[in-house]
């Protein structure tokens, strides 16, 4: 999900959050009698300045749900052939046929390659609930709190995606709506195993999820050995800004390790979406390399509501960080392993 879970401004680290004016929520209408940013002639095409000359369309079969919350729009409609579609601000997030790639793939990346299994974990973002399906999969875990800053996502999730929302009943998990940046800085110190950030594209107020301070709240909040996961662009539109997300971690990251992880989603923008995993020392130990899967996903869980696995496999968790040549010699520098 690319979700903006927190609008604050470029102040955001010296406490002056941008300010918004709550809309009117609206009730549930037909495709003919609501206006959906990007819906035209029974079509949705999804444009953006980030992905410019281009644009991706799918069919819509019903609208059923447009609300706006205080932060953003939201939509659900039902399209011909990849099921339900969530939108945030005319953005999807979110569709029934291939969501898994990306759920799966940003939370057992980092998970799998722990040198011992996580038992506190952190979800910034993830609304909907997907990342949260795949983190209760592990018995290992005690803790999964989520820091998610929009309210009505979840519950939007929870009645349109039932089987992406599933771990929203894991007693484990506690659903935090509260600002992320605000709650990675107030974390304690060294306390998490993992920390997945389920972060929108570097548009706007957005900016400040990809700079620097950011990264230092949550190399802070994640204890050394641990791993921090974040969502990281695809290398067909944005290599430029994964080369200098990669070089920043790398000095928030000292003596510990950045990589560069990718998967397929055919709804995404270009097909392929990436994740930066980043790796905080550990005195005294050798570096881990997140490139080998150390744990496995355990077997799908009793209750008949998670599904299993689909797309995430050991096998792919080492050729996930395989990089076609123009990819690699752009970020050569900039990454700890090759």
């Amino acid at each position: 999900m690319r979700s903006c879970f927190s609008y604050l401004s470029k102040n955001a680290f010296e406490g002056q959050a941008a300010t918004f004016c709550p809309k009117r929520h609206r009730t549930r209408r037909t495709m003919a009698q609501t206006e959906v940013k990007g819906i035209k002639d029974g079509w949705f095409t999804e444009l953006s300045p980030m992905w410019p000359g281009m644009g991706m369309s799918l069919k819509v079969e019903e609208v059923l749900f447009t609300g706006r919350s205080q932060f953003q729009d939201v939509c659900v409609f039902r399209s011909a052939t990849f099921g339900n579609v969530l939108l945030l601000d005319g953005v999807i997030q979110a569709t029934e046929r291939d969501e898994f790639s990306y759920q799966e793939m940003i939370t057992h990346l980092p998970l799998c390659a722990l040198k011992t299994p996580a038992k506190k974990v952190l979800i910034v973002g993830g609304g909907d609930g997907g990342v949260l399906r795949e983190m209760a999969r592990y018995k290992s875990i005690e803790e999964i709190h989520m820091a998610e800053i929009d309210g009505m996502v979840p519950e939007v999730s929870k009645k349109y995606f039932p089987k992406m929302a599933v771990g929203f009943n894991d007693p484990r998990c506690q659903v935090h709506i509260c600002d992320g940046i605000e709650f990675v800085r107030n974390a304690q110190e060294s306390s998490y195993d993992a920390i997945i950030v389920d972060s929108s594209d570097p548009v706007g107020p957005a900016e400040v999820l990809f700079e620097k301070p950011f990264f230092e709240a949550l190399h802070r909040a994640v204890r050394p050995g641990g791993i921090v996961c974040t969502q990281a662009e695809s290398i067909w539109l944005h290599l430029d800004i994964i080369k200098s997300l990669a070089g920043m971690c790398a000095s928030v990251f000292e003596g510990g390790s950045v990589s560069y992880a990718h998967t397929t989603i055919p709804t995404y923008p270009s097909g392929q979406i990436g994740m930066m995993l980043c790796v905080k020392a550990e005195p005294g130990h050798e570096l881990m390399d997140p490139r080998q899967p150390r744990q496995q996903v355990p077997p799908c869980p009793d209750s008949v509501e998670t599904p299993a696995l689909r797309y995430y496999t050991p096998d792919v968790h080492r050729s996930a960080f395989s990089m076609p040549k123009f990819a690699a010699d752009a970020l050569e520098s900039s990454l700890t392993f090759h």
